[in-house]
This record gives C-alpha cells, structure tokens and sequence, in this order.
C-alpha cells in the first residue's frame, strides 16, 4: 500500500524546486506591485498640485501655495480624473509597474548571486543589484511617467483636453512623435532613480538587519 500511495508523488521534487522560485518571483513582484498603486493613490493629487504649479510661468511670489493651488482645482474640476485625480491611471501604471520591476527584480537576483564574505565586497554586490534593479524599472516604466506629464500638465491647445486617458496619450504620443517620444527624459530619471533606488535598497537592508539583530540581543 505504502507503495502504491509513494507511487503517486513520482517526480515531484523537480517540480517543486522549479515552482518554489517562480512563486518566490511572483510573490515579490505581487507585493511590489501591491505597495506601488497604493502609493500612486496616495500621492497622485498631489502630483497634480505639483505639476500645476512648476508649469505656472507666474513669478513666484505671485504664485498661490500649494492648498490653495489644490482649493483651485478643486473648485475648478472637483475631485475627479479632470479634476485633482486627473492622471490617476498614468501614475497607477507609474508606480505600479517601477515597484513591481524594481522589488521582483532586487530580491530574486540578490538571492540567486552567491553573498560575499568580504563586508565591501557585499556592500558593492547589493549596490551594484539594485542599481540595475532600478535602471531596468525606469525603462520599463517611462511610458506611463510621460503619459503622466502630458495629462497632468498644460494641453498644447489652451481650452481643448488632448491628452486625457493614460493609454490613449501613450498611443497619441507614438503616432505623432514616434516610438522614442515615449522615452523621453530616460536618462536623467536613470541618473536618478538607478542610484537613487540602489541607496534606498542598501539603506533598508541594512536597517531592517539592524533592527533584527537588535531584537535578537533583547
């Protein structure tokens, strides 16, 4: 009997060794996914006062602050996709797939490159893995960013919405200006979140193992 029911579950470690990473990947980038559009709801009108307020030509001290820039939009175009939710998609699509890349990719890989002895060493191998994790987010996730700017900032025609929904900005973009319009501003946003998202990595690594040796310690 205990034969017959062994028979059953021929072959099953193969296929565990290859789920249990695919899971592993998945589950990261579902988190990462998961903090990126809570983010993006978060901090989408806050975006759109942002941007409101950098394309205002006004002098400065001329300029309304930022609860009362919000106050004016609201009264303008309400709490709405026209209105202080305008570009929600965009920076859903921004955030969402930036942390889905950025997390699934650093945490899968640091997991699969052999950890160094070597403290510096260790040190470089985890910088080196989150600056590619958030160059590749970055390329991956610009299309949706310049989506975002054109709906959230001025339409080129003064009183005419051109650019209203994420998707169909994207395809707007390419059939007037061309695939690399869609990449516009990559490397300065390479410069900065490639680096950036490396030293946000290495700064939670070290705390979170900060933090936990100290609670073994208590």
């Amino acid at each position: 009997m205990d034969k017959i029911l062994l028979g059953f579950y021929k072959g099953i470690f193969p296929p565990i060794l290859a789920e249990t990473p695919k899971r592993a990947v998945k589950a990261f980038a579902v988190a990462g996914l998961g903090s990126g559009l809570t983010e993006a709801v978060v901090v989408n009108p806050f975006e759109v006062v942002k941007v409101t307020l950098q394309t205002n030509r006004n002098a400065f001290t001329e300029q309304p602050s930022s609860f009362v820039q919000a106050r004016q939009i609201i009264k303008a175009s309400g709490l709405g996709f026209q209105g202080l939710n305008k570009g929600l998609t965009a920076t859903l699509g921004r955030h969402g797939v930036f942390n889905m890349v950025y997390f699934g990719f650093y945490f899968n890989v640091k997991n699969i490159l052999p950890v160094n002895k070597d403290s510096n060493l260790e040190f470089l191998r985890k910088f080196g893995i989150g600056l590619v994790s958030g160059t590749i987010a970055s390329t991956i996730n610009i299309p949706f960013d310049v989506a975002k700017s054109r709906i959230q900032g001025p339409q080129p025609v003064p009183g005419e919405i051109k650019y209203r929904t994420c998707f169909k900005t994207m395809a707007t973009v390419y059939k007037e200006e061309g695939f690399l319009a869609l990449y516009k501003g990559l490397v300065p946003k390479i410069m900065r979140l490639g680096p950036g998202g490396a030293v946000m990595l290495l700064i939670y690594e070290y705390v979170y193992a900060w933090l936990q040796d100290t609670a073994d310690h208590k």
